[in-house]
Formats: structure tokens, C-alpha cells, sequence
């Protein structure tokens, strides 16, 4: 039947009982297929992790952008790594770090935002995982 149609005969599911074949245009079958595919891909969202960096010596305004940049990178449905910077002998006041660490995970908790990692030392710098709620 497929060769009197000038089609190809093309096996859709080989491994159900029976198996299911269709007679079509193989050609035009695989290009439908690669068609779907990608507008599958381009309808979905890659999560990327985006970094927040800053010092524990902070400014107040350079603490609200920072805060606010992290609300947004969340809002947009990307993780967040939030890195507290050590330089030197600044390494001794670690404690100043987590300390800024903790404020600033407590003041985003009023967002729908998921602690994934808690703050760590890692190195010279405090950093810890920001996440959106999961729902």
C-alpha cells in the first residue's frame, strides 16, 4: 500500500503489541518532528545562578541595590548566589560577614525566596544560595 502511494512506511511504536506503523512522507514526519522540538525548547526556561557580590563593609545604598537586584534575579525564576567578599586581615572579622549574611537573608524573607545553601565559609568569602519558592 505504501508503494503504491509513493510513501514510506514508518514504525511510530516497535515496542507495543502489535507494533504501530503508519504509511506517510517520512521526510516531511521527521521535519514535523524537529519542528516541535524546537518550539519545546523555546518555550522553556533555563534557571542560570546569578551572583551577588559585596564586602561586609557595606554602604546602606549599595545594600538596598543589592537587595533589590537579588528580588529581581529571584522574580525572574533564577537561583542567587550571594558571596560575601574577605580581603586579608578582614578574614579575622568573619563573624561581620555571616552577621551580614543573616541580615540579608532575613530581610528578603517577606519574598516567596527558598534558602537552598546556608551561609558557608568557603575560602576568603561567606557565600550562601538563594532559590524561588518552590510551589
Amino acid at each position: 500500500m505504501a508503494e503504491d502511494a509513493d510513501l514510506d512506511l514508518v514504525l511510530i511504536s516497535p515496542n507495543q503489541v502489535p507494533p504501530v506503523a503508519k504509511i506517510l512522507d517520512y521526510g516531511k514526519y521527521k521535519y514535523e518532528l524537529a519542528k516541535k522540538a524546537k518550539e519545546a525548547k523555546k518555550k522553556q526556561h533555563v534557571v542560570e545562578i546569578k551572583e551577588v557580590k559585596m564586602r561586609y563593609k557595606i554602604d546602606v545604598h549599595d545594600y538596598e541595590v543589592r537587595l533589590k537586584s537579588t528580588k529581581k534575579f529571584i522574580s525572574q525564576g533564577n537561583k542567587v548566589k550571594v558571596v560575601v567578599m574577605l580581603r586579608g586581615r578582614e578574614m579575622q572579622h568573619s563573624n561581620l560577614a555571616f552577621d551580614l549574611a543573616n541580615r540579608f537573608i532575613a530581610d528578603l524573607e517577606s519574598d516567596p525566596i527558598q534558602l537552598e545553601k546556608k551561609p558557608q565559609l568557603e575560602g576568603r568569602n561567606v557565600t550562601f544560595y538563594l532559590a524561588p519558592q518552590a510551589s
